[in-house]
């Protein structure tokens, strides 16, 4: 077990313990889920880095790496829209998006047995959701329309990431030439 693949794995126990510390009465429990999700996409790139930096690379670690951004992100935003938040179709666009990866993920990994790894869209677009994110979660009050303005650019990147990787995968899996 490698520390990058360790630290997914403690990235995926945040995704509950944000959810608990997000819906406390405690005046403060926002700002102590915005802490939490700080946690995951810190301990992310720290999880990147190393695995890039010390060749610690795996495929098991291509699979837990985004399983944990994932689910970290949809948790948050589904507690965003349960909080009334960011409206409800946010949640299944974004939940699209994701089926969308997943199915093409599973479809790359059993042709090639490998993932496509992540591109500078989509660490981006990561980058702009969880700071929309964290807006959202500490400024709760913020008007409706601003927040929904703010989750709709981020899911806009998300979906031009999408479109990036829809065309890597299609190259990868069905543009090779026989040999």
């Amino acid at each position: 077990m490698t520390v990058p693949n360790i630290l997914s794995i403690f990235r995926l126990v945040l995704v509950p313990v944000f959810a608990v510390v997000f819906f406390q009465p405690d005046s403060d429990a926002h700002r102590w889920a915005a802490l939490v999700y700080l946690v995951a996409f810190l301990t992310d790139i720290a999880d990147g880095w190393i695995a890039r930096h010390f060749n610690q690379i795996t495929r098991l670690g291509r699979i837990l790496d985004p399983l944990a951004d994932k689910l970290m992100t949809f948790t948050v935003i589904v507690c965003l829209t349960v909080d009334e938040v960011i409206p409800v179709w946010m949640v299944v666009v974004f939940f699209c998006k994701e089926l969308t990866m997943t199915i093409g993920g599973t479809i790359m990994y059993r042709k090639i047995h490998d993932m496509i790894p992540s591109n500078w869209l989509g660490k981006l677009s990561t980058g702009v959701f969880f700071l929309v994110c964290v807006a959202l979660v500490l400024f709760d009050d913020m008007p409706r329309t601003w927040s929904a303005g703010l989750m709709a650019g981020a899911l806009a990147l998300t979906l031009a990431a999408l479109v990036g990787y829809i065309i890597q995968f299609w190259k990868t899996v069905y543009g090779r030439k026989a040999a």
